[in-house]
């Protein structure tokens, strides 16, 4: 077993649950404590997350948690896709290479930016903890793909053939996002996009 492509792996499922492009409808106390569980990641980790310290912060009972979520690491999974779900639409720039730079450069703004190291504190969760790392890819496995939504327009244009390996990228950039992060320390910018969209994704779904 390889550490670093289990960490890549990790990082893929934990962006592509926070990429969903559909989410649905709640109760406004059910979206409460989904908030508040996403805030209290931030302020305790995984680890130190209480259902008690939910329900105050949620102004709602352990009760009203326990019917609504089996356990932490449900609740835990469906607050990352919940809270940190796409801001609107999948970017529709009229060519895919332009829908591509815009979806990762939102990705990456929640990559470097302050959700980064809950979603890094969360990949290592992934590692050590067998039910969470279940739950987050039981909601990756279960929703479309925001990169499908992508793929489909530009099958539409032309610009790609309909067998495109698109799962690829899916596959390979969140985990290279995460280790540019968070290992080397480098910067998500704008460079960088252009370089993944133009280097390596557009050579690889049009070879």
């Amino acid at each position: 077993m390889n550490p670093e492509n289990d960490a890549d792996a990790a990082a893929s499922t934990v962006a592509a649950v926070a990429a969903k492009i559909s989410t649905p409808p709640r109760g406004d106390g059910e979206d409460r404590i989904l908030r508040a569980t996403f805030e209290l990641l931030a302020e305790v980790g995984y680890q130190g997350l209480r259902f008690d310290a939910v329900a105050a912060r949620a102004k709602a009972s352990k009760a009203t948690l326990y019917r609504h979520w089996t356990g932490k690491a449900h609740l835990v999974a469906e607050a990352v896709r919940v809270c940190k779900g796409a801001d609107g639409d999948v970017p529709d720039t009229g060519s895919v290479r332009g829908d591509l730079v815009g979806f990762l450069t939102e990705m990456a703004r929640h990559t470097s930016g302050e959700s980064g190291p809950v979603f890094a504190g969360l990949v290592m969760t992934m590692l050590s903890d067998p039910e969470f790392a279940q739950e987050m890819r039981a909601m990756k496995d279960s929703k479309t793909q925001s990169f499908d939504e992508i793929r489909g327009r530009a099958v539409a244009r032309g610009e790609l053939r309909p067998d495109c390996p698109m799962h690829l990228v899916e596959e390979i950039v969140p985990g290279l996002m995460f280790m540019r992060q968070f290992a080397d320390g480098q910067p998500l910018d704008g460079p960088y996009i252009d370089h993944l969209v133009d280097d390596i994704i557009l050579p690889l779904l049009t070879r």
